[in-house]
């Protein structure tokens, strides 16, 4: 009896089952046995039983009495194994209620936990006894209590057929459709597991019979994959879905034709459910019965009326997956017998005979041949079946092929023949086979390579052996030049190199990048076997290839230390590049490549790195470019090459040719800290402030790129703060332009000047303002003086204009917390009209709020208000916010006595005259210097629409009939530029048409009146007829990214196609756009001197 209760099963439960759809798709879940049974015995009863403790030993021998016993000696009865099971556990597993009821009331824990989070109520229903169930119900088990699969004792009660423990606990459940991890409730373990009365009982009691777990599956799904028709039967007459679909597609029909349940097939299609139903990767049920072999099912579905030629979305038939299958051979016969296409083709155009082919499946490839399938069509890759099994090595298959007429000459991918398949995937066998069918041996591939190169290629000596014999010509070479030797070298293929070299191949040919066997192995062999006996059967390691570079070079480049001992062992090292053409090592010329040196340090190979430096003297060997291989290994971050070059006397201070620029720019520059400090401790007498080309110092290198730790590093040493870069930028500059903060923090520490200014009188306060970098600026304000000396660059301009004219709020914010700000004056193109003028209606409020309304009409050198600035660039919210706090819409500029409503209308922009004119009370008569009106101006470059804005608030006709310096009327003006609405519309408010202008140089010396400035233009097709007062706004050019403030000045009559620059006070142009010139020249300049290192080898 005890034998019986140990040897039961304890816990079943369903696991999750990754199911990715291969090529082709298969059912759902991947095996009959998935989910799979998994048990959580107690104890393992045999050895282990006498090592438990005394109060176990007597549990398993169910002995309550000395369980009794043990308990008054104080037996700790919450003991814990360590799988942290107790007694309690033990004691449930074995389903003994007396006992469960002595611990208890010894204290035992009622819901304690093991490793896997299983109580011993979970134990207790898995071994379905019902008497323990219910003393732990008694004293209060928890019902809800989930283990590490979230699963609850109702879990393990519906897998392990326990329908009176189910009883039990299903009225003291609130939900008996609580899922597990895997979404799944009870009733899907109890439909896996086909127990129908436990099925009965949960419906009964409320399960939701549609319920899908995580991948959509319901009961019915897993009832019918598992072939439990009486459990399927019972969940439909219940209403279950019988054509419900998971994530994936899958129905109930797919899952139970993939699993091979015949029975359960007929009863569903007997209710009619859709027997070509596609799943997401189009496959049918036939498609999965074929696949897995399921011949009975098959049958069923044909009869059923399964479509046999249906395609799946990669194009293949139930026909490729029959072939394809192991158990096929039955599926395939079927499929053929009812009419599936034997040379149907997928997308990619294999047939079912590429299949059988792929996969090796002899029977299959028998039928489909015997019932006339095309032995040599051919897929996209233009490989036949032949191919195919060569490539795979199906013997048989290929003796079937030939046999039946295949073409063994055919080419396939990349002209290839099968024997070059065979060869290349190391088939010897099949080699034979093929070459047994007459085909010529040399006859090569598109690119020239015939099979002695695929074999040599692919390692195979048997089959090298087996070509060389029957007279492969090892010499043979392809369209690059290269011969079997050099594939073999390149894949390292010892044994085929022994041959090809003891057949009498030339060791040193050269393909035509003129490199030798030598140079393939010196770069692919880690072992050193090839390049030996290449080595010593003549190969010379100091032949070159067309770019200069011998076999040296490549296991330099490749690190093949063990190449690089061989050939310096043959040949001194110093000796070898002498020899190689010209001196590599001394050789400064422009075009000579670099040396093995800069090669291994550059890809940090330090093996290799040692081996050179121990047989080349000079160790500070420049590029074309001047780069040693110190400075390409700190750039690197290749620290052992650094400690290496450095141990060999490796100066650190080295200039490059082209940017002068030593070993530490190049580590500060990349954030190579440990290298940093190699270098800065192997050289008593390093120059931490050493400048480039452009003034920069590793200092300023590691700023700019934001290296902290560099930073930290060289100010250990006493690295400058105070150096200037040809532009006179410090280190400082650049921290605060690429808001390094903490550089910025480290400098300042060190005492680096806040008001050190570059060549245009920028210091770091004024670059941090125009990037909005506002945590450097606020450090910088604090380290900074009061003085206003320093807060203006060479235009005037403060930091205040710079974050005003980016739009910068936080800076600006920062700024106006400090008095100075709100009192220096600076360019009298103010911090307010650098905001309206881009747009920045934030900043421009908070300006207004911070320094009064009295800055609102405040004017230039030329005269021109910040709503002369808002005006001419059309931003509308800027101009309206002007005005709400008082801002003067008559006021003129004092160069050409223009108003904002003329600078608009001069330059189209339409928002802005429609607000001007409507919300702002403008005196439309005033005219500029040249007696122009606004309407005139608006006339004068064809703005139509802000000429009939301004001209649906003019009533007076005198005003109609304004002159300018030249006499002219708008009405002229109009003419001329050939506005026709405007013209009507001035018609209409009586303009005159016999006014004449001042025009007396024309032809008869006669001024000209409206008409006949009209009729020199050409009439437009159509005149409207009513003028368009309200047209779409045409909105004036933007400008550059320049703030170059541009207008148009219009000069005379005369002249009314000049234009001028809106320019400044002081004549120079205002704050850049985005970032000042510092990242657009020397920064950006130097982040990129980094040299790269040519590319060398190609694959």
């Amino acid at each position: 009896m005890l034998s019986e209760r140990v040897s039961r099963v304890c816990i079943v439960v369903l696991e999750e089952v990754e199911e990715d759809e291969p090529s082709p798709s298969p059912p759902p879940p991947q095996t009959k046995s998935s989910p799979e049974r998994r048990s959580h015995p107690v104890c393992r009863k045999a050895a282990t039983h006498q090592d438990k403790p005394s109060l176990l030993r007597a549990i398993f021998n169910v002995d309550p009495e000395e369980v009794r016993s043990l308990i008054l000696k104080k037996e700790d009865v919450n003991v814990q194994d360590n799988e942290k099971r107790t007694p309690l556990h033990a004691a449930a597993y074995l389903g003994d209620a007396e006992i469960i009821e002595l611990l208890i009331l010894s204290g035992a824990r009622v819901n304690a936990k093991d490793n896997k989070w299983l109580t011993p109520l979970h134990r207790a229903v898995a071994s379905c006894s019902e008497d323990a169930v219910a003393v732990l119900l008694k004293h209060s088990a928890d019902v809800n209590a989930r283990d590490k699969n979230w699963q609850t004792p109702l879990h393990v009660a519906a897998s392990n057929k326990a329908v009176r423990c189910a009883e039990a606990l299903v009225p003291l459940l609130s939900n008996v459709n609580v899922s597990d991890r895997a979404g799944r409730t009870a009733l899907h373990h109890a439909a896996f597991s086909g127990h129908v009365e436990m099925v009965k009982l949960l419906l009964s009691r409320g399960a939701n019979i549609n319920a899908f777990d995580k991948k959509d599956r319901r009961a019915i799904h897993w009832g019918a994959y598992m072939g439990h028709l009486e459990v399927v039967k019972l969940l439909v007459a219940s209403g279950a879905e019988v054509d419900c679909k998971d994530k994936k597609a899958y129905t109930p029909l797919h899952a139970a034709a993939s699993s091979g349940m015949s029975s359960t097939v007929h009863y569903l299609l007997s209710l009619g459910v859709n027997v070509n139903e596609v799943n997401a990767y189009g496959n049918t049920p036939l498609h999965l019965a074929c696949y897995n072999g399921q011949d009975v099912v098959v049958g069923e579905l044909i009869q059923a009326g399964a479509k046999v030629n249906q395609e799946n979305e990669r194009g293949f038939s139930p026909l490729h997956f029959a072939s394809s299958s192991r158990q096929g051979a039955l599926c395939q016969e079927l499929l053929l017998t009812h009419g599936a296409h034997i040379n149907m083709q997928s997308k990619d155009n294999r047939t079912p005979l590429h299949m059988a082919a792929t996969h090796g499946r002899f029977s299959c490839s028998q039928a489909l041949i015997q019932n006339g399938a095309d032995i040599d069509c051919e897929d996209k890759n233009r490989n036949t079946a032949l191919h195919i099994a060569a490539r795979q090595g199906h013997e048989l298959i290929i003796t079937a092929l030939i046999k039946h007429g295949a073409n063994s000459a055919r080419r396939g991918v990349h002209g290839m023949f099968p024997l070059h398949l065979a060869a290349l995937s190391g088939f010897s066998d099949c080699c034979r086979k093929l070459l047994s069918s007459g085909f010529d041996i040399d006859t090569p591939d598109e690119i020239g390579r015939t099979c002695l190169h695929a074999a040599a290629a692919g390692g195979n000596l048997e089959c090298l052996n087996l070509l060389l014999k029957v007279g492969a010509d090892f010499n043979r070479k392809d369209n690059f030049g290269r011969t079997p030797l050099h594939y073999a070298s390149a894949n390292c293929n010892y044994q085929c190199v022994f041959a090809l070299v003891g057949s009498g191949a030339s060791v040193n040919v050269l393909d035509q990048r003129g490199c030798s066997p030598l140079h393939y192995a010196a770069a692919a062999d880690t072992e050193g076997k090839c390049a030996e006996y290449l080595l010593r059967n003549g190969a010379d390691p100091g032949v070159n290839d067309r770019q200069g570079y011998c076999a040296v070079h490549y296991a330099s480049a490749y690190g093949r230390t063990l190449c690089l001992e061989l050939m310096a062992s043959k040949t001194p090292l110093d000796v070898l590049m002498e020899t190689s053409g010209r001196d590599l090592v001394s050789d400064s010329d422009i075009r000579s490549p670099v040396s093995p040196l800069h090669l291994a340090a550059y890809h940090g190979h330090c093996g290799a790195l040692e081996v050179l430096l121990s047989s080349l003297l000079e160790v500070d060997v420049c590029s074309p470019e001047g780069r040693t291989p110190l400075s390409l290994a700190c750039s690197r971050g290749h620290q052992d090459c650094v400690a290496l070059l450095l141990h060999h006397g490796a100066s650190p201070m080295t200039r490059d040719y082209a940017h002068k620029k030593t070993a530490i720019h190049a580590a500060a520059m990349n954030g190579h800290q440990e290298c940093l400090r190699l270098l800065m401790s192997h050289s008593q007498h390093l120059d931490v402030d050493a400048q480039d080309i452009n003034g920069q110092t590793p200092l300023m290198l590691a700023v700019l790129n934001g290296h902290t730790e560099c930073v930290y590093s060289l100010l250990s040493q006493g690295a400058s703060v105070e150096n200037q870069d040809r532009w006179g930028r410090t280190a400082l500059h650049r921290g605060v332009v690429t808001g390094q903060e903490e550089c910025v923090e480290a400098l300042l520490q060190r005492g680096a000047n806040v008001c050190v200014k570059d060549i245009q009188g920028r210091s770091p306060l004024h670059l941090a303002s125009a990037c909005g970098r506002v945590g450097a600026l606020g450090a910088l304000l604090q380290a900074s003086s009061t003085s206003h000396a320093h807060l203006t660059d060479n235009q005037g301009y403060t930091p205040l204009h710079w974050a005003c004219y980016n739009g910068y709020d936080s800076c600006v914010e920062v700024l106006l917390d400090q008095e100075v700000f709100k009192q220096i004056k600076g360019n009298s193109f103010s911090p307010l009209h650098c905001a309206v003028i881009n747009d920045n209606e934030g900043v421009a409020e908070m300006l207004i709020e911070s320094m009064g309304t009295n800055i609102i009409n405040t004017s230039d050198s030329k005269g021109r208000t910040p709503l002369h600035a808002a005006a001419f660039s059309d931003h509308v919210e800027c101009v309206s916010l002007l005005l709400s706090h008082g801002a003067q819409a008559n006021v003129a500029d004092t160069r050409l006595c223009r108003t904002p409503l003329m600078m608009a209308a001069l330059n189209g922009q339409t928002n802005t005259v429609e607000v001007l004119v409507n919300s702002a009370k403008v005196d439309l008569t005033l005219q500029d210097a040249h007696r122009n009106t606004a309407l005139h101006l608006a006339c004068s470059k064809g703005h139509e629409t802000c000429a009939l804005l301004i001209l649906e608030k003019i009533s007076d006709r005198n005003l109609i009939n304004c002159t300018n310096a030249a006499l002219q009327t708008p009405l002229h003006v109009a003419a001329r530029r050939g506005l026709t609405v405007v013209v009507q519309e001035l018609l209409g408010k009586e303009a005159s048409v016999l006014a004449v202008d001042e025009n007396g140089e024309n032809e008869n010396a006669a001024g000209l009146s409206p008409p006949s400035c009209f009729t020199r233009l050409p009439l437009p097709r159509r005149l409207h007829t009513r003028a368009v007062v309200h047209a779409q706004p045409r909105r004036g050019r933007l400008l550059g990214a320049h703030p170059q403030l541009h207008d148009a000045d219009l000069a005379d009559g005369h002249h009314s196609s000049a234009a001028g620059h809106f320019h400044h006070a002081d004549g120079h142009q205002p704050p850049p756009h985005q970032q000042p010139h510092l990242e657009r020249r020397g920064v950006r300049r130097a982040a990129s001197a980094q040299a790269q290192p040519r590319v060398l080898l190609q694959g």
